[in-house]
């Protein structure tokens, strides 16, 4: 009887917690026409987040105030998924973060281990008709998304056993992943035993015990204090990840044009700023994080195997049917600038 009070409780409390922060974000104060509400995991410091920043400033002063731009950082909502799923109902008007398959599966592409080498491939990509045409696409979901960045760098390896200098190094490693199919199954290559979390649950896991390491671009890693409970960095550059800025569609078609042009500009320019700061920091968080970390950079041959090894996560993917080998080509060809 005890447990039985105990789990109804649990549900009412839950219940009045999701109750309390609709309310909390509907009814938030405005002084202008329009709210837009907007909200992601990473701290106020965070590359992301100051980005954002600079969206408020830019679009409440271009649209005369006419949009009120509220922000909310740190996870204070939610982690990464409950974001997803408030923007879904229109709770909140906007997010960044990793649930981008919720908005077009074909942002997948973006993931994939050593599609692109290097930040100028990455630019490339993301600036294309190619992923223009993956943003339009995610209207058939409920979205809006006037531009897609890089998902602030290339992700490193960071783990409590010992340097992961080979592919094999992974075995028998419990390694967090991002909650996204691409990473589990690139992790599942590797050799490792892939585990689901979200990004603010990672220090208390690796402190714990409950994983043994993580990977996430080196921002993330310094942003979140990762290296206060970790001992090895493996920088391969395995892959990145795409950053689009994601409105719900139903609160964008509510703006008259002159405001949706104004909207999609001001968004264009801080996922411009987002790309250029983490590009011109990552060597920088690189640094910093080598006074913690004992760092391993692998290339050449080396880092071959670690290529190879992730074949099959092409193969799953293609065999889903989430896209083609065709349209990983026309990636890989548009990121090389190759007419």
């Amino acid at each position: 009887m005890l447990t039985r009070n105990k789990t109804l409780m649990k549900i009412v409390n839950t219940f009045l917690f999701c109750y309390v922060l609709i309310v909390f974000i509907s009814c938030a104060k405005n002084n202008g026409e329009y709210v837009f509400k907007y909200s992601n995991e990473q701290p106020e410091a965070a590359i992301r987040s100051q980005s954002m920043l600079f969206f408020k400033e830019n679009l409440e002063k271009e649209t005369s105030g006419r949009i009120k731009v509220e922000l909310f950082f740190g996870g204070i909502l939610g982690n990464e998924r409950e974001l997803m799923d408030l923007v879904s109902t229109g709770a909140l008007q906007g997010t960044r973060g990793g649930f981008f398959n919720d908005v077009n599966p074909k942002y997948n592409l973006l993931t994939l281990p050593f599609l692109i080498s290097n930040w100028d491939e990455a630019s490339n990509l993301v600036n294309s008709d190619f992923m223009e045409s993956i943003n339009n696409g995610s209207k058939s979901n409920g979205f809006h998304v006037p531009a897609t960045g890089i998902s602030q760098g290339f992700r490193a390896h960071t783990n409590n056993k010992k340097p992961i200098l080979t592919p094999s190094d992974f075995k028998g490693l419990k390694m967090r992943v991002p909650m996204q199919e691409v990473f589990i199954q690139t992790a599942r290559a590797f050799g490792a035993n892939p585990h689901e979390l979200a990004a603010i649950d990672i220090y208390q896991a690796l402190q714990t015990g409950v994983i043994d390491g993580q990977d996430n671009p080196p921002a993330n890693i310094w942003d979140f204090k990762m290296y206060e409970v970790s001992k090895y960095l493996t920088v391969t550059n395995y892959a990145t990840g795409p950053d689009p800025f994601i409105v719900n569609l139903a609160w964008y078609n509510t703006l008259p044009t002159d405001l949706k042009n104004i909207f999609n500009d001001v968004a264009k320019k801080a996922i411009h700023k987002s790309d250029e700061m983490n590009r011109k920091k990552e060597s920088e968080y690189l640094k910093k994080l080598s006074k913690y970390l004992e760092i391993n950079y692998i290339k050449g041959d080396d880092l071959t195997q670690f290529q190879e090894a992730v074949k099959p996560v092409y193969d799953y993917f293609i065999n889903k049917g989430i896209f083609t080998m065709d349209e990983i080509k026309m990636a890989q060809k548009i990121a090389k600038n190759k007419n």
